[in-house]
């Protein structure tokens, strides 16, 4: 069982603007998430983040024909607000979901801050071993 991130949220969650914030391992499962998130919401938006970051990964090597593409951002716009992702450390992604009103510079800044901050040390995530030795 993996020990609770939730902590390092904190200072993202009390920005304008922003709802929800979640760690993931890059494999999609929840490391950290906002109180008042559900554990269903947290589950599955951590599962389609993992997804999307490997899309992203994938497009991005695709378009600039660099295997070795390392992804830095992702922000999804919607009429519901923004979808922001960015890599947080071995194994890990700091997603957040923030209202349309939100300074979209302001929120990505301090994301950077907390990878820096936290990330190398704090937000990492150990890769599964799903092989067998049966």
């Amino acid at each position: 069982m993996t020990k609770d991130m939730s902590w390092v949220l904190e200072p993202l969650l009390v920005l304008p603007g922003v709802v929800h914030a979640v760690v993931l391992s890059s494999d999609g499962m929840v490391q950290g998430a906002s109180p008042d998130l559900t554990r269903e919401a947290g589950e599955g938006a951590s599962a389609m983040m993992s997804a999307l970051q490997g899309a992203g990964r994938a497009v991005a090597a695709a378009f600039s024909g660099n295997d070795a593409v390392k992804l830095q951002q992702v922000v999804v716009d919607t009429d519901s607000g923004f979808v922001f992702a960015v890599p947080a450390g071995q194994n890990s992604v700091l997603a957040v979901f923030a209202d349309r009103k939100v300074d979209m510079g302001v929120v990505a800044h301090h994301m950077q801050i907390q990878v820096a901050t936290l990330g190398r040390k704090v937000m990492h995530s150990e890769p599964r071993d799903i092989g067998s030795d049966a």
